[in-house]
């Protein structure tokens, strides 16, 4: 929040381009994830292929992972003491 960004306005205006702000991929979140769920019980979305668990010691391989695009969605697993 709080960053700001410079535009040519006359390149927008003269090509008839438009700024659209987007977060969170536009979506309803009380459709979006029961619609998920749905197609993952189905077979059609590979949730399990965008996941990786590390643990907790192992955080500067998810990091690294996360960088280098290796993981998708790194998760840190804690154990209790």
């Amino acid at each position: 929040m709080g960053s700001r960004a410079s535009y040519d306005i006359n390149g927008l205006l003269t090509n008839g381009r438009s700024i659209t702000g987007v977060a969170e991929g536009d979506s309803n979140p009380k459709e979006f994830i029961p619609d998920l769920i749905e197609l993952y019980k189905r077979g059609k979305f590979p949730f399990d292929e965008l996941v990786t668990y590390y643990d907790f010691e192992e955080i500067q391989e998810a990091v690294e992972d996360s960088e280098e695009g290796t993981s998708i969605k790194p998760i840190l697993q804690v154990s209790s003491p």
